[in-house]
């Protein structure tokens, strides 16, 4: 079935269409909104939601972040800040200028206390040694940037190999030496968090310091980071956003036609799920790589020119998930921000099979504990990789169940009273998303980035472009971020005014 004249009805302009409704997406389509070029701009969104991994919700009695959790590097560069400050979303202590300007390196803080699987508290002094060392060798991975080759292909193989010579010279009793590895094995695991990474050996060394973290201290959205993105659906005309409207296939390189404009011809045709196909000149693609790499065989036809699929295959996208426990009472101290789990007899040196069905609990790096709203205490854990995408397949109450038995064995009370509630992501078995976010895996470069970002054909001369790419896995520098997304959206809708309203 033709979608007659639904993606607008006045003759003239290029007609554009969008693919998915998140930070990307909605960027796009606020950029080319105002533009007389574009009188028939649609979103097709495939959930009942704007956002996409941008997900607030209510729960607990206030707003929890099922997706995006913080603006990494709130100030001046981060158009997210910026596109925040503008909607008046951000608190006084967020847009302070003494909050712009701290640097962190992009490393998360020190945890306020951490618990050992024996039941034991960490030493916090051994937590602060074994961080310094660990970030400090993350940091040495910019050397390798613009090296001509590397010493090993991956993060966690050079990491490994530096831990390994430091250890010989420990002079502590076995013991002390034991904990300082499994101490180093949590920030492992939280780095596959940052990474949304099974394991740091699948993070390629030499692209790795081509990430670039902006300046400013970590901050969220009190309300929601949803309010962004629903600020920006709300800022464009009424019906933009089509919800539920997932796409099938993408037709290219055609010569479609629609009976509301007879004698035209449109290089693509959009065919949804329910049947409606929309003939359109462009079509910006803004859908995770997750699905994009589920899809690749039928989502594209013609297919992708084999390089652009190479480069989608070879790109990393792994997940990271959040598990949030509600309690009645806390059980850590008022100024607890970060708790940390280390597990005894771990050790990054040693390659651990995940032992899914019965261990998967032990990559939780811990939880951040989230502003009490109300007298409500929530406590929001995470976990990546493939004990992650376990974790989803199992139900709420053997999850609850599973972390009560953690907590009463890290704090070394029995008796802690079960959490109330239990609320987590489930980015893996996202049938749109598959997953949570890309980063450059062994085998790939940041070259990769910059060819999925690459419109379709390639050879086209500007007005005979017909695909065009975004979202954070096409943001060599930004990738994985809210900011590296809107950027991208940008970017496209700017490449399409150069071509039809230069004058802008």
């Amino acid at each position: 079935m033709e979608a007659t004249g639904s993606v607008g009805e006045a003759p003239g302009g290029r007609r554009v269409l969008v693919v998915g409704g998140g930070i990307a997406g909605l960027g796009a389509a606020q950029r080319l909104c105002g533009h007389s070029a574009f009188p028939h701009l649609r979103v097709l969104e495939a959930t009942a939601r704007a956002g996409g991994r941008i997900r607030s919700e209510r729960s607990f009695g206030g707003v929890v972040e099922v997706g995006a959790h913080w603006i990494h590097g709130p100030s001046r560069g981060n158009p997210v800040f910026q596109l925040a400050a503008e909607y008046g979303l951000l608190g006084e202590k967020e847009l302070s200028e003494e909050n712009q300007l701290v640097d962190t390196g992009g490393h998360v803080g020190l945890p306020s206390v951490s618990y050992a699987s024996s039941g034991a508290r960490v030493s916090l002094q051994l937590v602060a040694e074994m961080a310094t060392l660990f970030y400090g060798l993350i940091d040495q991975t910019r050397e390798f940037l613009h090296a001509a080759e590397t010493p090993v292909p991956s993060v966690g193989e050079y990491l490994k190999k530096e831990i390994g010579q430091h250890v010989t010279g420990w002079t502590e009793d076995e013991e002390t030496r034991k904990l300082k590895l499994a101490v180093l094995n949590s920030f492992f695991n939280l780095e596959c968090c940052v990474s949304g990474t099974h394991s740091m050996d699948l993070v390629a060394l030499a692209p790795f310091g081509e990430y670039t973290v902006l300046p400013g201290l970590d901050c969220t959205f009190s309300k929601g980071y949803q309010g962004l993105t629903n600020c920006m659906v709300a800022s464009l005309p009424e019906d933009t956003v089509v919800f539920e409207k997932p796409v099938k296939t993408i037709h290219w390189n055609g010569s479609f036609q629609e009976a509301a404009f007879p004698g035209e011809t449109f290089p693509v045709s959009v065919e949804c799920e329910d049947g409606d196909r929309f003939p359109v000149h462009h079509v910006i693609v803004t859908v995770p790589l997750g699905f994009l790499k589920e899809r690749l065989d039928t989502f594209f036809d013609p297919p992708l020119p084999a390089e652009k699929a190479e480069a989608i295959r070879k790109i990393g996208f792994g997940t990271n998930n959040k598990i949030f426990l509600e309690f009645e009472e806390p059980f850590w101290e008022p100024d607890c921000q970060l708790i940390q789990l280390v597990w005894d007899d771990t050790s990054p040196l040693e390659d651990a099979a995940p032992a899914l069905q019965d261990a998967w609990f032990r990559k939780l790096i811990g939880f951040v504990v989230l502003p009490a709203f109300a007298s409500v205490h929530v406590l929001c854990g995470f976990i990546a990789g493939l004990e992650s995408e376990f974790m989803e397949t199992l139900s709420d109450e053997e999850v609850l169940l599973c972390l009560t038995q953690v907590l009463r064995r890290v704090t070394g009370n029995p008796r802690l009273p079960a959490p109330k509630s239990v609320l987590r992501s489930r980015w893996h078995s996202a049938p749109y998303t598959r997953g949570s976010y890309s980063y450059v895996a062994v085998g790939s470069t940041g070259g990769d980035l910059d060819l999925l970002a690459q419109p379709l054909p390639a050879d086209g001369a500007g007005a005979q472009l017909q695909i065009l790419f975004a979202g954070e896995a096409t943001h060599r520098t930004f990738y994985s971020t809210t900011h590296g997304a809107l950027l991208s959206g940008w970017r496209e809708a700017d490449r399409l005014l150069s071509l039809w309203a230069p004058q802008g």
